[in-house]
């Protein structure tokens, strides 16, 4: 399954981590399958992200899994400085990450993410680090 996603303007093909569960390639005829974590696991691994910091922040549920997927688009993939946008009912917001930078073995990124909830925006700011699976850990 892939999803489109607009990144800085231009549409980006994501394959998602969902899609990959059931791949699985052939050495010397037997059949190995690729181990896959699930997108959400990668969600659940930011702790309710930099958008989690606005305490008064109104939004459903599904609205905050499509804020939390445009934080780890940001992070994982998105050049620095451009913004991963995503929209829901009534609510829209843009993630922008910085250039990442290196603590110990860890590639960090700081961003910021703002939501518009009508005509009122409200911005939060962290940083993240990248784990050796692929997930993304908050820094306090």
């Amino acid at each position: 399954m892939a999803r489109t996603f607009v990144v800085g303007g231009r549409i980006a093909v994501i394959a998602s981590a969902v899609a990959l569960a059931g791949c699985s390639t052939t050495a010397g005829g037997k059949s190995t399958a690729t181990r896959s974590v699930s997108s959400t696991t990668y969600i659940a691994a930011l702790q309710g992200g930099v958008i989690g910091r606005l305490s008064d922040l109104d939004i459903g549920t599904s609205d905050r899994q499509r804020a939390l997927e445009a934080e780890y688009r940001a992070l994982e993939a998105a050049p620095g400085g451009q913004p991963v946008t995503w929209a829901g009912r009534g609510v829209s917001g843009s993630v922008v990450a910085a250039a990442p930078y290196q603590v110990g073995s860890q590639n960090c990124r700081q961003y910021s993410h703002t939501v518009t909830i009508k005509t009122e925006a409200k911005t939060a700011r962290g940083a993240a680090c990248r784990n050796p699976d692929g997930s993304w850990t908050p820094l306090s």
